[in-house]
């Protein structure tokens, strides 16, 4: 990764100060950046999960199978994880604002796939551009926020909230896309529409806003060489690097339970089909990650560490006991419980992973560390859904469980251990 050195300042610049009014000018504007940035990162992560209350619609019309939808499903992780390797670093180079407006286009454009292309090839086809802006966007947001709130504020010390308000509009756009999703689906027409349009003029205000935001990065003078994002530890750091990367792997496999296969459980298991009912299903696990970032933010990273193990052990044994003895409150309620562990556990994951480095090369080390995370959001579900082609759908699930907890708690404690 190139690094870019901003040009010296002159001598005059050294002794005459910029003027207040100016510098206030500046700040103010970078503060107006990050709530742009902040709204068009939530648009793009609530668009994600829209479709996850609309799976079952999907398969009552066509009356594709369970893999189907993973099918689906397993296209975004794909696009994300190779929007991830592919480009997720590039903003280091060309600029957070770009990148930023790019990852917003994209999801206009699965918006409108949505719309006019919907049968199962469609869906995958939209599913894959969805993740292709994710994938863009999130370690790009993220180091984004970061810098317009340091800007904003004049304070190095305001990166840590930053870090939280990223991490919470990360999981909470999630949480926020399936519910509005199940609730349109529910009390509205049209529920394979309605959703849709609703999001395609959140995006546009998005992208209006987002050409206002100051960028902040400065472009090299040299063009710099493309390569993909390499998989590859920050000198010295390859221990850390590598527990923060696998315990966000656990994190996201929690997450991709519940915006794949997990509605379809509690329609096929529960007989529980209310549109609005799955939405908040996925919705609660994900506002409690998102919740959780801010209620135990003031926490050092070991103890997030410690603490979010405890719940995501606590609700995912919760879950499987509950989907033994066929206890809906208890499958919901435990997923709310692992969610907050989720939420702790992966905000801690990427913080460590963006402290390993400096502003130079943070975006590339966080799309590393996102491109690790979102294969657990991928690659377990698409085992799961291959599962259920041949085995019945309990112990396929409470083998995923037992998965997720055994690689949580491995990850865990190496990262509780390089955690601050």
């Amino acid at each position: 990764m190139s690094s870019t050195t901003a040009p010296a300042p002159t001598a005059a610049a050294d002794r005459v100060p910029a003027p207040r009014g100016h510098r206030a000018h500046t700040r103010r504007r970078h503060g107006y950046g990050f709530w742009a940035v902040a709204f068009a990162f939530l648009a793009v992560m609530a668009f994600a999960t829209v479709p996850a209350p609309l799976y079952v619609i999907y398969q009552a019309r066509d009356g594709f199978p369970t893999f189907t939808t993973t099918v689906v499903f397993a296209a975004y992780g794909v696009g994300v994880v190779a929007s991830l390797f592919l480009a997720g670093h590039l903003s280091d180079v060309h600029g957070r604002r770009p990148l930023v407006l790019v990852s917003v286009a994209l999801e206009l454009v699965a918006a409108v796939l949505f719309l006019l292309w919907n049968d199962v090839t469609g869906l995958v086809v939209a599913r894959l551009v969805t993740g292709l802006g994710v994938g863009l966007l999130t370690a790009t947001a993220t180091a984004h926020l970061g810098e317009l709130r340091v800007r904003a504020t004049g304070s190095d010390a305001s990166a840590k909230g930053a870090s939280v308000a990223a991490g919470a509009v990360n999981l909470g756009g999630l949480s926020l896309g399936a519910l509005v999703g199940g609730a349109l689906a529910e009390f509205v027409g049209q529920p394979l529409v309605v959703p849709y349009v609703v999001f395609v003029v959140a995006l546009v205000v998005a992208f209006v806003v987002v050409l206002a935001a100051p960028e902040t990065v400065d472009r090299p003078e040299h063009p710099v060489p493309y390569r993909p994002q390499r998989m590859q530890a920050p000198a010295g750091q390859a221990g850390a690097f590598w527990a923060a990367g696998t315990a966000a792997f656990a994190a996201l496999a929690v997450q991709g339970l519940f915006t794949s296969v997990a509605p379809t459980f509690l329609a096929t298991t529960f007989h529980v089909s209310d549109r609005l009912a799955a939405g908040a299903t996925t919705f609660g696990v994900f506002a409690a990650s998102a919740v959780s970032q801010i209620v135990f933010a003031r926490l050092t990273q070991r103890r997030q560490v410690q603490l979010g193990l405890v719940l995501l052990v606590v609700g995912l044994a919760v879950l499987a006991v509950a989907a033994v003895v066929l206890q809906v409150a208890g499958f919901i309620g435990g997923g709310v419980v692992a969610g907050a562990g989720v939420g702790l556990l992966f905000r801690a994951s990427i913080a460590r992973a963006g402290s390993l480095v400096g502003p130079e090369q943070r975006g590339g080390v966080l799309a590393a560390t996102f491109l690790i995370a979102y294969a657990g959001l991928t690659v377990p579900v698409v085992a799961v859904g291959a599962a259920l082609l041949v085995v019945p759908t309990l112990p396929v699930l409470l083998g995923y469980v037992v998965f997720v907890v055994v690689l949580a708690v491995v990850a865990g404690v190496r990262l509780a251990a390089n955690a601050e």
